[in-house]
């Protein structure tokens, strides 16, 4: 049975989970409060009623608290300059300095660039591009203070170059930003290489969460492929713990770092 080891991989670390009051946010949550570390769970959804999909940061804390492990809900729009300074100030006042960062949440349309809003381009540019690069501002000082730290982001496929003459369907801007999002993955690494700071960007493959099946990405065509949130839960793990000067600046994929490493996927809390 899963359990929470208050003296694993990260025991004693606090990390800081973007979108985590549902899908692969709240499975890395889980997973990282199992090897000992300080959950702070954060997202826009902090009751039910705030959100037409099924998940909450309140529900995620307590799941984590229910198993023995220590986590705190801060609820944050990371288009919003201000959230995004109480999040970090909200971390540090709580569980003190903040040695893990993982960039997941994202806000989505898919629109064909013809037809694109400029204020939803914006949007989109604002918490998947610029909210991860000023939270990782804010972190980067204590990290390289102390000697230690990792930063996460999160990708998807859709950052790779797509192929001319299959059919699309409104993808560009978010390619766009996981794109950005991954050379400034591998931009900071080499910048902090030095500081003990290790900087990863992985994408998770098709997983069956509340946002996928909103927008209907699976389909008779690729439901064979649909793999488990516990093997992206693991991979991410395995990017925040070990030599930062081995594994960073790394963008990887869930399921090849399950090969690689040869993980074996522990069943969340």
């Amino acid at each position: 049975m899963a359990k929470i080891d208050r003296n694993g991989l990260l025991a004693g670390q606090v990390a800081v989970i973007t979108g985590a009051s549902r899908g692969i946010g709240e499975a890395i949550a889980r997973r990282f409060a199992m090897e000992g570390a300080r959950v702070v769970v954060s997202a826009r959804t902090e009751t039910a009623d705030q959100h037409y999909l099924p998940g909450t940061i309140s529900e995620t804390v307590a799941h984590i608290k229910a198993a023995g492990g220590e986590a705190l809900a801060v609820r944050a729009d990371l288009a919003s300059a201000d959230d995004r300074k109480h999040l970090i100030e909200a971390a540090q006042d709580a569980f003190g300095q903040v040695d893990i960062l993982v960039n997941n949440a994202a806000i989505t349309y898919f629109i064909p660039v013809e037809d694109f809003p400029e204020k939803r381009f914006r949007l989109m540019m604002e918490v998947q591009v610029w909210a991860p690069f000023e939270l990782s501002q804010m972190v980067l000082p204590g990290m390289k203070e102390r000697g230690h730290g990792w930063i996460l982001n999160i990708s998807s496929h859709a950052a790779i170059h797509p192929q001319r003459a299959m059919p699309g369907r409104g993808g560009t801007v978010y390619g766009m930003c996981k794109a950005a999002l991954e050379r400034f993955t591998t931009g900071l690494a080499q910048e902090v290489y030095g500081d003990g700071i290790g900087v990863n960007v992985i994408s998770p493959g098709l997983v069956a969460t509340p946002g996928v099946m909103h927008h209907k990405l699976i389909n008779e065509s690729n439901k064979d492929r649909v793999t488990p949130v516990e093997h992206m839960a693991e991979a991410c793990l395995r990017l925040c713990h070990g030599d930062p000067k081995t594994i960073t600046g790394r963008i990887d994929y869930a399921d090849a770092v399950i090969k690689e490493f040869e993980l074996a996927p522990a069943d969340l809390i």
